[in-house]
């Protein structure tokens, strides 16, 4: 039933009851009762003519995360800084099954936008705010990931083996931010550090977009000492318990 979730969400309209019979391979009684169900949840919606779409329930859903989600709750106060003393665009993001979702963005000082706005998938492999994830998941995702998606490793520069993906990553990790230039967007440069919960366990990264083609290596190192320790803050807030 929730993959027809799936199916209106990647769809550029509405989709029709046929359409959904085609795609899901269900019965027609089946497809009827799950529709209703979820109609009646919220979650779809449907217009004369114009198919089946997503419903007010994800709206709904989308301002109450906003709200109430730990991770941007902890961040939002400190990208607001973060981009006043380095213009650019901050994103905070996760990863959600095999990509990175941009759950909030800062911007300040910029004259250039960027796609990767809240609720915007980010390529696994490529950019430093998913790199920085990756690298520092642990070896048994990076080894699943790698044997899925093993050409994909190997055309964004991470390595054409296992063994060389893990070295690459490895080294992301020990120096504890990533910086990539124009592998997302052409013309900008993205440096990110993790977001960490209390076991140490990768849980998003923080990153800033900056409008430069790339940067000198000590320019590159100040803004990455400054983002990795907006991200430990973000981290740090994370993991202090709420008062009782």
């Amino acid at each position: 039933m929730l993959s027809i979730i799936d199916l209106v969400e990647d769809a550029q309209g509405g989709l029709t009851s046929d359409v959904l019979l085609t795609l899901t391979g269900l019965t027609r009684s089946t497809l009827y009762r799950y529709l209703k169900i979820l109609s009646d949840a919220g979650f779809l919606t449907s217009l004369p003519g114009g198919g089946v779409t997503l419903g007010p329930r994800v709206v709904e859903l989308d301002y109450k995360m906003r709200l109430r989600d730990p991770l941007i709750i902890a961040g939002r106060p400190v990208m607001v800084e973060l981009v006043k003393a380095i213009p650019g665009i901050a994103l905070l993001c996760r990863q959600y099954k095999d990509k990175v979702l941009c759950v909030h963005q800062e911007t300040a000082g910029v004259s250039f936008n960027s796609s990767y706005e809240r609720g915007h998938a980010r390529p696994l492999l490529l950019g430093s705010a998913s790199r920085i994830i990756l690298a520092f998941s642990p070896p048994r995702t990076i080894k699943r990931l790698f044997d899925q998606y093993t050409n994909e490793f190997k055309a964004a520069g991470i390595g054409a083996t296992h063994e060389e993906a893990r070295e690459f990553l490895a080294a992301i990790r020990a120096q504890g931010w990533d910086m990539t230039c124009g592998q997302v967007t052409v013309g900008v440069t993205g440096i990110a550090a993790p977001i960490l919960d209390s076991n140490n366990q990768v849980v998003g990264s923080l990153s800033v977009t900056l409008g430069k083609s790339r940067l000198d290596p000590k320019a590159a190192l100040k803004t990455a000492d400054h983002i990795r320790l907006c991200a430990g803050i973000v981290s740090q807030t994370l993991n202090t318990p709420a008062p009782a």
